[in-house]
């Protein structure tokens, strides 16, 4: 496994906030800069399937590979390698603490991270800032579940 970047961050958020987002794929493009769209086949569920269009990239398969009341990991298919984007969530004294890793695997993940790693590690901070800043909207405007498992089917 070769480990592209990491990023955390602390939020007033509620930790059902970041659920909403994530599930919300239609949305990502609004908080993550390196993404034109995604599109999910059919419920926020562990296994779903989707397709996502990196900006620049050809279109790529995902796949919701674990999804609990504190994680959220997607793994898209590339050929030779898989990339894995690790979301965790954990309430602490100093609010809600959400961090990303990104991760690659397979036996061309030495050309993925050359192709692509310099540009994942320069966004991932941006666009959990960006993802921040969305999920503490949402939070004031109060319309959202109380708890993440409301959220994660």
């Amino acid at each position: 496994m070769t480990h592209i970047a990491s990023a955390t961050a602390t939020s007033t958020a509620a930790p059902a906030a970041f659920f909403a987002k994530w599930a919300d794929m239609a949305t990502w493009p609004e908080w993550n800069a390196d993404t034109e769209w995604v599109r999910l086949d059919g419920p926020f569920v562990q296994g779903a399937t989707g397709t996502l269009k990196p900006a620049g990239g050809p279109k790529v398969s995902f796949e919701v590979a674990t999804l609990t009341e504190t994680e959220f990991v997607d793994v898209s298919r590339l050929p030779g390698g898989r990339l894995t984007f690790a979301h965790r969530v954990e309430v602490t004294p100093a609010g809600t603490e959400v961090s990303v890793s990104i991760t690659l695997t397979g036996p061309l993940r030495w050309f993925w991270r050359k192709v692509m790693g310099a540009d994942l590690a320069a966004g991932v901070g941006r666009d959990l800032d960006a993802l921040v800043g969305a999920a503490e909207a949402l939070s004031a405007a109060g319309s959202l579940p109380a708890r993440p498992e409301e959220v994660v089917r």
